[in-house]
């Protein structure tokens, strides 16, 4: 068996995230005090409490999601049930958390990371007009095309069939718009704040770049992959650079996980609410085992 660890990105955090890692496991309650007092502002009673509004915030919902899936690690090698990790990746910001994971960064030092990109891309939003949308049941090469017709990005390549495109809003509502002309089959536009992994994210980009550039970074301790190309990446100046990059680039998440699978991988677990990336996992291939864990009781179990 070698396992993977998959970590969540922004869209999958929900009210009430962590409490019962924070009331079950003193590993991940520890991590939960030390979120709150690293940032400065209570990261645990937003999750646990909401409400939705709050934890919704881009600056908020990425260190969310961060420390609870690293809460769910640390509760799992507290009960003496995570196997050894031989893969990690994450979504979007998940990439963050799957570098922490792999020790790139200290836990203090990845909520920082994560802390920071968030509150640059949420000054970015609202800088902005953008807007994202779900392609749904399309191949890639006509979601390109499509992309250039109007002017917009894919932002995500998330699952076969399953593409999200990003840019300003009025371009992207008039794909929605003119979907059934352009033989689309299923077109849903998204309930998000701005155009992430896109160019109007450039300014989050230009000072997440000089951010990091005051970040030290290890090499990882077992294998992660990143979203910019879908493949391993291990020396911390590629590292860095694949973290800048990802603000503006295309989630090549479905290449991820058929890379990990490529190395050797044959489990993932989920660390992270809404069973996301197992959904994404199974519409991939049907055959992979992947198992999600959000609570303490699946953790304990």
């Amino acid at each position: 068996m070698s396992l993977a660890l998959l970590f969540s990105g922004q869209g999958a955090q929900k009210v009430g995230m962590g409490k019962s890692l924070y009331d079950g496991s003193p590993a991940a309650r520890a991590l939960y005090e030390q979120a709150d007092q690293v940032l400065g502002w209570s990261l645990s009673k937003v999750s646990f409490e909401g409400p939705e509004t709050d934890l919704t915030q881009t600056k908020i919902c990425q260190p969310a999601l961060f420390v609870h899936g690293l809460a769910i690690v640390a509760a799992l090698k507290e009960q003496g049930k995570l196997p050894e990790v031989k893969f990690a990746l994450g979504l979007s910001l998940g990439e963050v958390t799957a570098l922490t994971a792999a020790g790139v960064f200290d836990f203090a030092t990845g909520l920082k990371v994560v802390a920071e990109r968030g509150r640059l891309m949420q000054l970015a939003c609202e800088q902005t007009s953008g807007g994202m949308a779900a392609i749904i049941g399309e191949e890639r090469a006509k979601v390109h095309s499509l992309c250039e017709k109007f002017g917009i990005e894919a932002a995500n390549f998330n699952a076969p069939g399953q593409i999200i495109v990003t840019g300003e809003k009025a371009k992207v509502d008039a794909l929605v718009a003119t979907a059934a002309e352009n033989g689309l089959k299923k077109v849903m536009v998204l309930k998000v704040a701005g155009a992430y992994h896109s160019r109007l994210m450039e300014s989050a980009r230009t000072a997440f770049a000089d951010y990091l550039q005051t970040i030290p970074f290890n090499r990882p301790n077992f294998t992660v992959f990143t979203n910019t190309t879908g493949q391993a990446v291990s020396e911390p100046v590629q590292i860095r650079e694949a973290l800048v990059r990802q603000v503006v680039s295309s989630v090549l998440w479905e290449d991820c996980v058929r890379s990990s699978v490529a190395a050797g991988a044959t489990l993932f677990w989920e660390c992270g609410p809404g069973a996301v990336l197992a959904g994404l996992a199974r519409r991939t291939e049907k055959s992979w085992q992947v198992k999600s864990l959000a609570e303490f009781a699946e953790v304990a179990a």
